[in-house]
């Protein structure tokens, strides 16, 4: 979208154009044109001071009323109806100043069509104006006509303005390799045609980039270099040709080299910073981070993401130093809280943790997490009551956080053995929120950790009634079904229902292929096991995988999966029963 349709209103405070309407043989002064925008032709423009009145040229008296009527239209809110008057008088009347009201009013409207044909109106009415062919050239790069835009950004400069071709690379980006070779072609011909427009060249070679043409743009980059001045920005971009064919430790090169040139760029010590972040040497990253706010002690940005590295190192006092400064001055503060709660929770500081996990704000990204934490180190250390009160305190009034809150509550208790106060929590919401889904299914989490099936499928067969696309309580009950009892066929039917529902989930995939085993389909079974464990390498998946491989007589590989589980997790239970039922000797 370009422009609001509502921003035309503080237009309609300026003086009607039938007042400065030109005389046939009167050529307006060319307007000022964007060097690195599109032209301001929406609504937002500043008003123009008013002309000296002249006569009314070759206007006719219906001609006059049609303008007047869409004024008033467009103060009344009309504005498409006007803006197909401005469309009509402009092509009749052929006045500059009518045209721009037009063009106003169509830009206002998003209405593309009309916007074409008045710019080439424009042009051809004010021939030796670049203001017209700059507006055309944005308006065919919208609409995807590139050839077009780059004529008439070629006609810009030939009548003396000049305008950023960059703007050219932006909108390339989904392009074939055809069509963008053919725009290629183009800009070397203008290249060589304007060869002291620097953003042709570099336009040149963010496409040949674009196209994995990468030692061409290089090439073309080494060219416009040795030809102008070196500057951050073309370090930058010749940084990221070289990552984007491969060649990172290049990249690196040419960042530490730029950061050594400009040693007070930001934009080039940013790029050096995360370029190391990338690579995982979070040290280096570190030090120039604190490079960068060493020059500007209030790049708030930058502190954060030296807080971040910080911690990722175990740093643990500077990362809360930092973090503390910033909550002070209210920069990244809910995310410096959230951060603080995690150190003095690594430092075994529960009260503070839960201080600072309490100081995240609604609304923010680390929100729920933030309260999920606090309420779960309050409940270990007994502080039951107080955890309840604090969630009621924070959801009052809003029913979804409510519920939101009690599946929560309900987990923290369940993993810190409170199962009976879990059980009350839950049972007591439910009264109040009757066949909630979300509530249900805490329930059901409460039931599995006690080992009560039959409740779990009695709530689990609630959700599924009311909602039987639910892939989460489709799978739950399938797999269920199928690890713990004998009813193999149902279990297939409800997971066959949860993939048709999410298709690319790990967890159902895993759970089809394990009740694909129970019946039999150990084919089919070992496909989807090797395809869950791909996307999902799961201790629990690595021990379905490899049962169904040892079934099939391919115990070598079987033994190497469940190697593999156990890297990951040691202490596995599932993988340890598996091993000790199937090989009982060993």
């Amino acid at each position: 979208m370009r422009h609001s349709a509502t921003r035309l209103c503080c237009l309609l405070l300026l003086p009607l154009w039938l007042g400065c309407a030109t005389a046939p043989d009167q050529e307006p002064a060319a307007p000022a044109v964007s060097a690195t925008s599109k032209p301001e032709t929406a609504p937002a423009a500043e008003p123009e001071p008013a002309a000296e009145e002249i006569e009314y040229g070759n206007f006719t008296e219906d001609q006059l009323y049609m303008a007047l009527m869409a004024e008033i239209g467009g103060q009344r809110g009309r504005f498409e109806e006007a803006g197909e008057q401005y469309r009509e008088l402009a092509l009749s009347t052929r006045d500059l100043n009518i045209i721009r009201r037009a063009v106003q009013f169509a830009s206002a409207n998003e209405d593309t069509r009309s916007l074409l044909e008045l710019g080439l109106l424009w042009a051809e009415v004010s021939p030796a104006d670049p203001q017209p062919h700059l507006f055309l050239a944005f308006e065919f790069l919208d609409s995807g006509n590139f050839d077009q835009a780059l004529s008439h950004m070629a006609r810009v400069i030939d009548l003396g303005a000049e305008v950023d071709f960059t703007a050219l690379a932006a909108r390339t980006g989904q392009l074939n390799r055809d069509q963008r070779g053919r725009l290629i072609a183009s800009l070397r011909q203008l290249r060589n045609e304007f060869s002291d427009q620097p953003s042709i060249h570099m336009t040149l070679v963010q496409l040949l980039a674009q196209n994995g043409d990468y030692q061409a743009a290089l090439e073309e980059l080494t060219t416009l270099i040795g030809e102008g001045e070196l500057t951050p920005m073309l370090l930058r971009l010749e940084a990221q040709i070289l990552q984007n064919s491969g060649d990172g430790g290049g990249a690196l090169r040419t960042l530490r080299d730029g950061v050594r040139e400009f040693p007070n760029d930001r934009a080039i010590g940013l790029s050096y910073a995360r370029m190391l972040v990338q690579r995982e040497d979070y040290a280096a990253a570190r030090d120039q981070f604190r490079v960068l706010v060493e020059i500007n002690s209030e790049d708030w940005e930058t502190w954060y993401s030296l807080g971040l590295l910080e911690m990722e190192l175990d740093n643990y006092d500077d990362a809360e130093a930092i973090f503390e400064r910033l909550s002070n001055v209210d920069e990244y503060a809910d995310q410096s809280h959230f951060y603080l709660g995690m150190i003095h929770e690594e430092q075994d500081d529960r009260g503070q943790a839960i201080e600072h996990y309490r100081q995240v704000r609604i609304g923010t990204n680390n929100y729920l997490a933030a309260q999920q934490q606090a309420t779960r180190l309050a409940i270990e250390r007994g502080d039951l009551a107080e955890a309840h009160s604090w969630l009621i305190s924070q959801s009052r009034g809003q029913p979804r956080l409510e519920i939101l809150f009690t599946t929560i509550e309900s987990n923290a208790l369940v993993q810190t053995g409170h199962a009976d106060a879990a059980r009350e929590l839950l049972d007591t919401a439910l009264n109040k929120y009757p066949n909630d889904a979300d509530l249900l299914f805490a329930r059901v989490l409460l039931n599995d950790n006690l080992g009560n099936r039959d409740a779990s499928e009695r709530d689990l067969q609630q959700i599924i009634r009311m909602q039987p696309e639910n892939a989460q309580a489709l799978n739950h009950l399938g797999y269920m079904l199928a690890d713990q009892t004998t009813r193999f066929e149902e279990a297939l039917q409800l997971i066959e229902r949860a993939i048709a529902v999410e298709p690319d989930d790990p967890a159902i995939i895993d759970s089809l292929g394990w009740a694909q085993y129970k019946v039999g389909q150990l084919e089919e079974a070992l496909r989807n096991l090797r395809r869950a464990y791909a996307e999902f390498p799961n201790h629990e998946v690595a021990s379905h995988l490899g049962e169904v491989l040892w079934q099939l007589d391919r115990q070598d590989e079987a033994m190497a999966i469940w190697e593999e589980g156990l890297e990951a997790e040691p202490d596995s239970p599932i993988i340890q029963e598996a091993m000790d039922r199937l090989l009982p000797d060993r």
